[in-house]
C-alpha cells in the first residue's frame, strides 16, 4: 500500500524562508527597514517571510521570485 506524504509546511521546508527565520531576520534590521518591509507585506498581503525571500532572491538573481527559482551565477 502506498501512502501519500503531505508537503512540508513553510516552517518545515528547506526551500523557503520560515516564519520564525523571517522574524529573526527582521529583528536584526534597522527600524526603518523593518517598517518598510512590514508595510510592503501589508500592502501586498504577502507573508513577511515571502517578502524577505523575494527581496533576497531578487538581489541574487534578478529574474528569480523565490529561493526555489533563484540561480545566482556565483554559487
Amino acid at each position: 500500500m502506498q501512502t501519500l506524504s503531505t508537503p512540508p509546511s513553510p516552517e518545515q521546508s528547506d526551500e523557503h524562508l520560515s516564519p520564525v527565520a523571517a522574524k529573526m531576520i527582521l529583528a536584526a534590521l534597522p527600524e526603518h527597514i523593518q517598517r518598510a518591509l512590514l508595510a510592503h507585506a501589508q500592502e501586498t498581503q504577502y507573508p513577511l517571510e515571502m517578502v524577505l525571500e523575494m527581496a533576497i532572491a531578487g538581489f541574487l538573481d534578478a529574474e528569480a521570485i523565490t529561493f526555489t527559482d533563484c540561480r545566482p551565477e556565483y554559487t
